[in-house]
């Protein structure tokens, strides 16, 4: 599905770059993201955000509001995960925005939309949202021939594609960007919250990280309070995870794209941290 971002393309166009930011958590990291994405995209020159909403409302899922505060802020789409139903509030809002993205390969016929393609000034840009299916929920069809089918239709528009893969494996995640070279502009992981070093740009032009990190509190166990988490692993009884204080770190990657081709020409981090 089409929407517009921007008016349309001229016929030459220079490198797009296109920021992508992990998993936002809870209100720090919607009040970090809300400060400094703006700044990042006219520091880094971004023609293009997308920002993962998974965790935003207190550390799962995402409410109607939050979603337009990310888009406000600067997000051109906002992608989720396996939270994305954990706020019911979600549902109606997801069937009238394209812009809000649940993973594609749900099984059956989900509220919402696993895709979508944008217009903008340097061409048009689809993002896709996946989820994997190694240590995650059951129920998943099978990300791979997803995917396949969801790029070859949406190559019929554009070259420029954008996976965000929310998974927990990083062999599931390695073994995504290898299936997608050459194919898609990039595939990079989110989920786990914890940021890797392995970005690259693969030998058929897609770029590829195992996992973005997260827009979250430092000072807590992947976004969660430390202590409630410790009495977990220490007793493994049941216990309430709230979202951690203190400054607030922004992860994501920036990825130069040539538009004409949709091969991804460069990846690098983008790390920021934000004190209130």
């Amino acid at each position: 599905m089409s929407t517009d971002a921007d008016p349309p393309a001229d016929s030459t166009q220079e490198a797009l770059r296109i920021l992508f930011l992990g998993d936002v958590v809870g209100e720090p990291g919607r009040k970090a993201v809300a400060t400094l994405l703006p700044v990042l995209k006219e520091e880094l020159k971004v023609d293009f955000a997308i920002v993962n909403g998974e965790n935003a409302a207190g550390g799962r899922g995402i409410t109607p509001k939050i979603a337009i505060g990310l888009m406000r802020a600067g997000a051109a789409v906002v992608t989720t995960g396996d939270h994305i139903w954990d706020q019911r509030e979600i549902v109606p809002f997801m069937i009238d925005e394209p812009r809000l993205l649940r993973p594609i390969n749900y099984p059956g016929n989900p509220p919402g939309q696993g895709s979508v393609v944008l217009e903008t000034k340097k061409g048009k840009v689809g993002v896709i949202n996946l989820q994997g299916r190694v240590f995650m929920k059951e129920g998943m069809e099978n990300p791979f021939p997803a995917i396949s089918k969801a790029v070859e239709d949406m190559r019929q528009e554009t070259p420029i594609i954008f996976v965000d893969f929310h998974a927990e494996a990083t062999s599931e995640k390695v073994a995504m960007g290898w299936h997608l070279d050459g194919l898609v502009s990039a595939v990079v992981g989110t989920h786990t919250h914890v940021p890797t070093a392995d970005e690259r740009v693969l030998p058929k032009g897609t770029a590829f990280q195992s996992d973005a990190g997260m827009c979250g509190p430092m000072e807590s166990v992947i976004g969660s309070e430390i202590e409630p988490v410790l009495e977990r692993f220490y007793t493994a009884l049941p216990a309430k995870f709230g979202v951690g204080k203190g400054p607030v770190r922004i992860n994501g990657v920036l990825v130069t794209i040539d538009p004409t081709t949709g091969k991804a020409t460069a990846i690098e981090r983008v790390a920021r941290t934000w004190h209130e």
